[in-house]
């Protein structure tokens, strides 16, 4: 079976997303596909990197761990845990998860805590507004959004009233959020090489 076999108007399940073999990197939003793009370019995968090795120290021997991509991170409906009715699967650049019960063979499996996505030219439209609201309906409590393009970095925190964004920043702040408490992620450090 080819990608190009499948009727890209149909809904799909996680159970239907078990079953494929492409090639494709695939991710399912409301059970609609979406195909990730090829390869992420060296700078993407770069920043991941950067990220990553700042969030391994601070992480050591603690509750919460990060994942980075590929890594599917499930996001049931109204906590039904069943592979044929959860419709919404992702893979972030990196996620941060503080519940280890979340955690299984497969990934994870309800809203972790943290979810890092990097932009990549051509995907800004799927990262900004559908995964946006998959995240926010799900409990994401914060959802970072890093452009290597432009340098910057966007914040949005979970509230009762949904989402709330921080200033855009850039060269010469520092990211710090209650979730970690004392973690500093300088974002001189995040683009310095790019």
């Amino acid at each position: 079976m080819q990608l190009s076999d499948l009727d890209l108007s149909k809904t799909y399940s996680y159970a239907d997303y078990l079953q494929w073999t492409f090639e494709d990197r695939l991710e399912l939003i409301k059970g609609k596909i979406f195909k990730m793009t090829p390869a992420p370019a060296s700078k993407h995968q770069y920043i991941s990197w950067i990220i990553a090795s700042e969030l391994y120290p601070y992480l050591k021997g603690k509750k919460c761990k990060a994942y980075p991509a590929p890594f599917d991170v499930r996001l049931p409906r109204k906590g039904d845990h069943d592979d044929r009715k959860v419709f919404t699967v992702v893979q972030p650049d990196i996620c941060v998860v503080c519940d280890p019960n979340k955690i299984d063979t497969r990934g994870c499996t309800g809203a972790p805590d943290i979810v890092v996505e990097i932009l990549s030219p051509g995907n800004n439209q799927k990262e900004l507004r559908n995964k946006y609201e998959v995240y926010e309906e799900a409990g994401v409590k914060e959802y970072w959004i890093v452009s290597p393009q432009d340098k910057t970095f966007l914040k949005y925190t979970l509230t009762a009233d949904g989402y709330q964004p921080s200033k855009l920043m850039t060269m010469g702040d520092t990211i710090t959020t209650p979730i970690l408490p004392g973690f500093e992620l300088s974002l001189d450090t995040v683009f310095a090489d790019n």
